[in-house]
Order: C-alpha cells, then structure tokens, then sequence
C-alpha cells in the first residue's frame, strides 16, 4: 500500500503544479474549447446545451469535450466507436461478441455487459434507454457533446460516468441536402445522405439515410478462407418533422429505423497456465502476442434490427418553459456461433441416451477426418475426441471455436422493447435564480436468451429449445423474460449573484421496480441427463422481483478569474440499478466451481447471485478552464476522484456445463486521476491540439473475489493521450485545402479483477484423476499476462473542399498497428477469449451538398 499511495500522491502533486503554472499565466482571452479543435459558433463561443439548456462551454462548471459539426466532418467520425477515441478519459469496447455489445468507460467508471450502460445517450433532448443503441449511427449528426462525471441528476437513468449528447440536423428553411460516400481497403463502403426542407411555412422536415458495408479483415480457414468473421452490413433510415404551432410552440417527431446483419463472436482462446509450458510454451501465452486465427465450422451471424419514434413539444410561457417527450424504441438482436466447451467433453462422452450417442458419433467421425488439422498452438487434433487430460498419447485439445462439432453450438438472442417519457418545466429570462422540475417514467421489457445445443453437422437453429432428436438438440438453456418500471423525480436550482459567481444544485430521485420470469421449459438435458437448466432441481424456478432506489444529488460551483478564466468544481452521486442475472446462474457456477468435494471439481471461492445489486458512486472534480495570449491558446485542466460502491462487473464462466454469462459486483473501488486539454492556434488555418488523461485506480473490496483487493478497475486505461493537428489552406477564393492528422495512444488495461493472481482452474480438478495423475496445482493458471499492452492508433486526412463539395483521402490506423479490441479472462477455464482491434483502412471519400 506504501507504494500505491506513494504514486498516488506524485499524481496528486502533477496535478497541482499544473494547476498552478495555468492559474499563474491566466489573463483575459476568448473561450474554452475541445481537445479535438471544435471550431467556435455564436460570435466565437462554442454553444452547448451540457445542462440542458443553450450556453457558453465556458460557463459549464464541469469536463465537457465538444466536436462540432466542422470536426466531425473533417474527421469523418460518424459511430461512438470513432468519436470517442477523440476523447482523453474515454475508452470503448464494441461489437466483439454482437453489434449491441458496447461498453465505454470513463473515468474508471465501465459499463458492464449485460448490466445498464454507464453512460448515458442523449439525441436532440430525448434520452434513448437501450445500450444496443449506443454504437448506432444516429443520423445528421450536427454536434457531440462528452459530459464526465456523475450526470443523473440533470440527464437521467444510466448517467453514472457521463453522458454523450447529440445535436441533429434541423429542418432548413429552403430545400437543402448532402450525399458523402467513402470506399477503402476491405471492401468498406459507407454512405451517408440527408435532404431537409419546408413543408409549408410552418413545418419542415429531414430525411436521412445511412449504408455502410464492409468484408472485415479476417478470414474463416475452414470454410474456404471465406469473409465471414468480421464482416459486417448495415442500413438507417431517420425522418423528422418539426412543426411550429404558434409563435410559443414547438412539435419535433422523429423516427428511424436500423438493421445490420454480418459475423458475430469474433474471439480466439488464449490459455494461461504457466505449468503446461514446459509441454507447449503456448500454454501460457501472453495475450499480446496471439496470432489470430479464425477455423470455426459454424459461421457466425448477427442480427440487430431497431425501430424507434419519438415526440417532444416545447411551449413557453411568460416566464416559464413546458417541454415534454415521449419514446417508444424496440431492438431485437440475435447471434449463432460455434460453442466453447470441447475440452471439457460435454459433446465427447457416449452417455446412454439416444441423443447422447448421436452427438458423440458425429463428434468421433469429424475428429478422425479432422486428425492432424493445424490449429493454433496449444491446441491440436489427435486421433479420438478425448481431451488431451484423459488420453495424452492420441487425445485432443480443441479450445474453443473449433473445426470439429465436438464443441457444441450457440444461439443468443435479446429483444427489448421501452417506453419512456418525461415532462419538465423550468425558468427562463436572466434572474439570478433559475430552476427546473420534472419527472420521468420508464417501462422496460427485455427477454433474453442462451441456447447452447449439440453440433450434429446441420447448422444452428434459430430457435431457442430445441427437444431431443432435432437437429440441433438444446442441452443447455438460459431463458428470461425482465419487465422494469422506472418512476423519477429531478429538479435544480442555479443562483448566479453576480456576474463572477455561479452555484448550482440538482437533485433526483429513481425508483426502479424489477422482476424476472424464467422461461425454461422443465425438461432433461438430453446429452448429460441432468435438468436442461442447473437451476432448476425438483421443479422449475420461481418469478424474482426487487425494487431499486437512489436519491442522486449534484452540487456546482464556479468562478470567474477573469473573462476567460474559470474556476468550477462539482459533486455529484451516480446510480446504475441493481438487477437479475439469468435464473440458474449461481446454482452453476456453485455446482462447477464451488463443490471441492465432488472428484474432479475444485473450491474456487467465487460468489455469483442470480440478483445482483445497484451501483453507486460518489464523484468530485475541479479544475480551471479558459484560454491565454489573447485567445491562441485554449485549455482545460480538471482533477477528479470518485467513490465506487457494488461497481457491476461482468464475468464470463466455462466449463463443462457450456458457457455463462453473469454481472457480478465489486463491493469497494477508488478511482482518482486527472485531465489536460490544450488548444493552440500557430497561424491563420493551422490548430495543433492535444489532451492527456490519467487514472489511478484501486480495488478497495471485493466479496466475489476477495483476492483481487489492491487490484485496478477493470477495463480503465491506466492513461490516455490525444494528439493532432489540422491545416486549412486557401488556394482560391472558393477552394480550400485541408489535412489533418489524429493519433491516440491507450494505455496499459487490465479486463477482469483477477489480474497477477494465480487461481485454480477445472484443469486443477481433472488433473489428479486423469490418466496423467498429476496434482491439482499443476492445473493452476496466472493471469499476469492479460493485461492489454498500450497501443497508439495514426489516422490521417487530405483532401479540398469547396461550399458544395469534398474530396478526401484517408488512413485510418494508418500503420496497421495491432492492437486487442478486448480481452475476456474466463478465471476458472484458465484462460481468455480475446478480440482483435481495427486494421487499416486506406480510402477516398467525397461529398457533395446544396
């Protein structure tokens, strides 16, 4: 602990000298701005709505990172995936297992999957309330705003590390519209198009469309070497109208429509046991250093596919503001892949049932035709199905994901359907006391679904039980139906005295009510004989409810040094609702991994629930914000330090039973770091820009695991840098030239609690009655050697433009740097599943407008 607070206080002191060297060279200048060189609106201010209404991103006493419409379009930024790599303090993990699958970490603060996101998203006022959304192209975007830090109490449910807000295109008052296209290495093609205009005099419109495709960077060699592991195509449509109703009265309808369909699970297997090495060094492989490679017999799909409309009206008063929203968003996703689970010879053994036979025949015939077949070290193809542990002279190591059907199937599926609404009035005029109040409701239905069946040689099917003697037989299965009621309650009082002071309180209050039914039918596993749900026994599992609440209070305050210098500091309370695994969870992980009786079986001490708690989280920042020498050089320096309570965090179990999906919680973690953005503009045209986050973190408590204390937070970048520059060059009056280069560099991140700990794994329970009757500790795995190295990522830009059109080049990750998208430790199987990033993509984009 002596070295941890020593490093801790060394920050701290970085920190402040900082703080202080800014604060001493502080003078009258213009505003505050992004790190990504937002170009300013509004006679030189950057104008945001971070507190629900239009202001100066100056006077916003808080972190808030802006890309305008002219960054975005330089950028060519268009998902959350690209523009919140733009942003220090903010990482983002997507569409590795499914396209919905997003989790994005601020601050130290991630949102687990299969839990509610931590962040939340926020479209022209309305917030959407299903994460599947959050990595979505959203339409004309016009400008994004990143807001850090506890955000409930001004934007609502899942706003615990921030909130990502969205401007869109506005009906224009004269018939306009643009079309940009971009084709590049990979087969990626994406389209972009709006057309926006008047109706009549009163009523205007926008219509938009988006299409991109794309044939991914790796190949499946067992099929051909066919594009069918990351490849990927998608399509939107977006309409709004906007009616004015009156001088006083604004009507905004909007809807969409979302479909992608491409690969899914795009994972290999590392493994991590260091006492396997001296047989493979390959067995305790440091997850940096995996050749990917792809041999599935199954080919991954996905599907997502979202409908969404929404209405939002404003009338003002005298003195008062009526707004009121109302949404209705449905997402239905589904994947199928190859399964996890050969090696531990779920689909290996005879049995005695007529299903039972017929998996492990077709398991035998496709392991002799396969024997010899290149797999990626350790993992090999012997002359029988049986796990290397049983039979090492002719045995088999599968790992997961293999050629054979010896591993099973997967289908996954989740639906959800919300409705939302919320009403608020609040103040307006320029007293010096202004005030909101409002409340909000929610109704959320979601069924999820993880079917695991027998590969019988005839694909997948789409259905999630499926009885014995089908072709895809169901011996696993996770089935739920959750409904969840929100009710809330928000308001915030802002007193500004005079024109140097600002001190601000909100307040809210939710109430999630929550209840799970399980949809399993009660019936025998047909490969084991054993219930096709471990947690069901002597009958089928009951309906669970629970009620989830949090008063989430935020505090402001800032001061203004000077007309461009100000000081702000806030407080707030983040919440994210507890909630319900899928039924049966925790009898499997305790009959797997918690028996230590049964031969064969080890004593991991995890504790897993079916229902896991809320999440709450005290955050404290402060920092100055402004800009010196007459405005050429802008900044923003904010320190921060939060409080983490029952953090939710994901694991991810296999074994023999097949895999599970669970959220777990971390009772204690402490996250603390800070923040530099920087803005300079060298001469007419020429900005340089860069930002720099830093995060310490530490794992205070943990029931679940209680080994792991001392440990950092999950999936938090140790540190982050932002880096670039843009030129705009005049070559006529009408003709520019622009280039503009972006390079960020992630830091080192560990992706589990579980990090330099060595723990037993189902290799340490099979070992000492297997034919090699080895001890149980030879079986342990290490996992130093997950911790994701840092990575820094080039993208550049050169093109003309004119008022009508663009012509670019590009290179996104411009010098193929590899790097993991995500790393999965599954503790007890003894080793990860991890996802490769991004490769490079050279193209040409143009555009057109009018």
């Amino acid at each position: 602990m002596g070295h941890f607070g020593a490093k801790k206080s060394a920050l701290l002191g970085t920190i402040g000298a900082g703080f202080g060297l800014i604060l001493g060279l502080a003078t009258p200048a213009l505003a505050q701005t992004a790190s990504t060189a937002a170009t300013t609106v509004d006679d030189g201010e950057i104008v945001v709505t971070a507190r629900r209404d239009s202001e100066r991103l100056i006077d916003v006493p808080a972190t808030v990172n802006v890309l305008t419409a002219e960054t975005l379009a330089r950028t060519g930024v268009v998902r959350a995936q690209d523009f919140l790599q733009l942003t220090p303090g903010v990482t983002i993990v997507t569409g590795t297992a499914e396209a919905g699958d997003t989790q994005i970490n601020i601050r130290g603060l991630n949102g687990a999957r299969d839990a509610e996101a931590s962040v939340a998203l926020v479209v022209d006022g309305i917030l959407k309330t299903n994460t599947a959304q959050l990595n979505q192209n959203q339409g004309t975007v016009r400008q994004i705003e990143v807001l850090k830090g506890p955000q409930g109490a001004i934007y609502g449910r899942n706003a615990a590390a921030g909130a990502i807000v969205m401007t869109t295109l506005k009906p224009t008052d004269t018939l306009s519209g643009a079309i940009k296209g971009s084709y590049g290495e990979l087969n990626t093609a994406e389209v972009n198009a709006h057309l926006a205009g008047p109706i009549t005099s009163n009523i205007g419109f926008v219509l938009s469309g988006n299409y991109r495709t794309t044939d991914g960077f790796w190949r499946n060699e067992f099929l051909g070497n066919k594009k069918v592991v990351d490849d990927q195509e998608s399509y939107g449509v977006d309409g709004r109208i906007v009616a004015n109703l009156g001088d006083a009265t604004t009507l905004d309808l909007k809807g969409r429509y979302a479909k992608l369909t491409g690969a899914s699970i795009n994972f290999n297997a590392s493994f991590h046991l260091p006492n396997f090495a001296g047989v493979n060094p390959a067995f305790y492989e440091n997850v940096n250093d995996h050749p990917f490679r792809y041999y599935s017999n199954i080919r991954p799909t996905n599907t997502q596919e979202t409908y969404e409309f929404s209405g939002r009206i404003e009338h003002e008063f005298d003195t008062v503001k009526l707004s009121a929203w109302a949404l209705y968003s449905n997402t239905k996703q589904a994947l199928t892949a190859d399964g996890t689970s050969a090696d531990f010879a779920r689909y290996t053994f005879p049995g005695a049932t007529p299903t039972s036979v017929a998996v492990s025949n077709k398991c035998f015939q496709t392991t002799a035709q396969l024997t010899g077949y290149p797999l990626n070290p350790p993992t090999f193809i012997g002359k029988v199905p049986t796990p290397f542990l049983f039979d090492p002279a002719n045995g088999s190591t599968f790992g997961a994901y293999s050629p054979s059907t010896c591993d099973g199937t997967q289908l996954q599926t989740r639906d959800q359907r919300d409705i939302s609404a919320e009403i608020r009035l609040s103040s307006t005029g320029n007293d010096a006391l202004s005030w909101s109040l409002g409340a909000y409701y929610l109704n959320l239905k979601r069924t999820t679904g993880i079917s695991l069946g027998a590969d019988l040689g005839l694909g997948v099917s789409p259905v999630l039980y499926n009885a014995p003697g089908s072709s895809n037989p169901t011996s696993q299965l996770f089935n739920d139906r959750f409904n969840t009621n929100v009710y809330a309650a928000f308001g915030s009082l802002d007193y500004k005295p005079d024109d140097r002071l600002s001190v601000g309180l909100a307040l809210r209050y939710d109430l999630e009510a929550r209840g799970a039914v399980n949809l399993v039918p009660f019936v025998k596993d047909p490969i084991t004989g054993g219930q096709i749900n471990p947690g069901q026994t002597t009958r089928p599992i009951g309906p669970s409810s629970g009620s989830f609440a949090q008063f989430q209070p935020k505090v402001t305050l800032s001061y203004k040094l000077a007309d461009a210098a100000v000081l702000f500091a806030n407080w707030g309370v983040g919440f994210k609702s507890g909630g319900f695994n899928n039924s049966g969870s925790k009898a499997i992980v305790d009959q797997s991994f918690n028996n230590g009786v049964t031969p064969g079986t080890i004593n991991a001490g995890v504790t897993i629930q079916d229902r896991f708690d809320k999440e709450t989280s005290s955050a404290f920042e402060a920092g100055l914000k402004g800009s010196l020498f007459g405005g050429k050089l802008r900044y923003d320096l904010a320190g921060y330090y939060t409080k983490i309570n029952n953090m939710q965090f994901f694991e991810f179990f296999v074994g023999s039973f097949g895999l599970l999906r669970v959220v777990s919680n971390i009772d204690k973690v402490d996250v603390y770091g800070g923040e530099l953005n920087l803005n300079a503009e060298v001469l007419d045209g020429w900005t340089i820009f860069g930002s720099g986050n830093i995060t310490g973190s530490e794992i205070k408590k943990n029931s679940s695991r209680p080994y792991t204390v001392g440990n950092k937070s999950p999936y938090t970048a140790d540190y982050t840098l932002n880096a670039g520059t843009q030129l705009v060059l005049p070559v006529n009056d009408s003709l520019k030239a622009v280039l503009r280069a972006d390079y960020r560099l992630t830091g080192p991140t560990w992706f589990h609690s579980v990090q330099n700990q060595e723990r037993p794994t189902l290799f340490s329970g099979l070992l000492p009655i297997s034919a090699l009757a080895l001890p149980g500790f030879v079986g342990n795995a290490k996992y130093d050697v997950t911790q994701r190295k840092a990575f820094g990522v080039a993208n550049f830009r050169a093109g003309i433009e004119t008022d009508s059109w663009t012509l670019t080049a590009f290179a996104n990750n411009a010098f193929d740097k590899k790097f993991l998208n995500e790393v999965i430790p599954a503790i007890e199987f003894g080793g990860s599943f991890i996802s490769p990033g991004q490769r490079r993509i050279i193209g040409v984009e143009a555009g057109l407008k009018f």
